[in-house]
């Protein structure tokens, strides 16, 4: 939600009301935000209870002991349903790695806050091969799946047989997913849309059946173990500048219109699950 409004007629930001008040009033059910502390807790709390809307934070920790910190101040936060993770740590492997995410997970079920580890560049889950490798050696770690950074990263313009299987073994471990479309050259783009709001075959975008398909499996996936009360979390996460794309400064597409899109892409892959 970062930046949006400007573009409007007043051309000023949304306050952080007028974001929260749009969010409840397109049909969303939650925010993936940020951890804050005190009069700023307060206010979120207020805006929370006054448009229903649940709360889940992300977190950046390079150890165990950052991670435990991070989660005892989201147990003081009060409200916060998960924790999305992405361990910087882009350069640890093999038995440390393993260790690391073994560590977290431990001290996510001590919280009682569930931790998700992102599939994410620039962290310990970078690389595909390694990720794929942590799954098969630590048989409880559940993910946050964005595949965009795989795709983007591994130049997938399309996707060849060997991508394929590898992320698709990583698919049963996820428990939430944020959605965003790579096609291999940069990590966010924007999908068609027409006036309608529907997309626009006209100028379809191969890469979004992929991840559609991907989005789908990961949700039955899910299902398979959910228990009656559990909550899948869908983000629509499209981030401001630079992971949207600029030209001369000014963003080329509209980040709210695609990801209403992209939660009416997420309805109608669940009637399916």
């Amino acid at each position: 939600m970062n930046g949006l409004g400007v573009e409007s007629g007043a051309g000023n930001e949304w306050s952080m009301e007028e974001k929260v008040r749009f969010i409840a009033e397109a049909g969303y059910d939650g925010i993936n935000g940020m951890l804050v502390e005190g009069r700023e807790a307060e206010k979120w709390h207020e805006l929370l209870d006054k448009y229903n809307l649940s709360y889940s934070v992300n977190a950046y920790p390079k150890s165990a002991e950052e991670l435990k910190l991070f989660l005892c101040k989201a147990k003081s936060f009060g409200r916060v349903d998960f924790v999305n993770v992405q361990v910087m740590r882009p350069f640890l492997v093999g038995e440390q790695a393993v260790q690391l995410l073994a560590d977290m997970e431990e001290l996510s079920r001590s919280a009682g806050i569930p931790a998700y580890i992102e599939t994410h560049r620039g962290t310990i889950t970078q690389d595909l091969l390694r990720t794929v490798e942590y799954t098969e050696r630590l048989p409880g770690l559940e993910l946050t799946v964005d595949f965009s950074h795989y795709v983007v990263a591994g130049e997938m313009r399309t996707v060849s047989d060997e991508a394929e299987e590898l992320l698709q073994k990583l698919l049963p471990r996820t428990k939430s997913i944020h959605a965003r479309v790579s096609n291999g050259e940069q990590v966010q783009i924007d999908i068609p849309v027409g006036r309608d709001g529907a997309l626009d075959s006209a100028f379809e975008q191969p890469m979004l059946v992929h991840f559609q398909r991907w989005w789908l499996k990961g949700m039955r996936s899910w299902r398979q173990t959910a228990e009656k009360e559990d909550v899948f979390p869908f983000v629509c996460e499209l981030g401001p500048p630079p992971y949207a794309i600029t030209v001369r400064g000014q963003e080329v597409g509209d980040r709210w219109t695609q990801a209403l899109q992209f939660a009416k892409i997420a309805r109608s892959l669940w009637e399916r699950v």
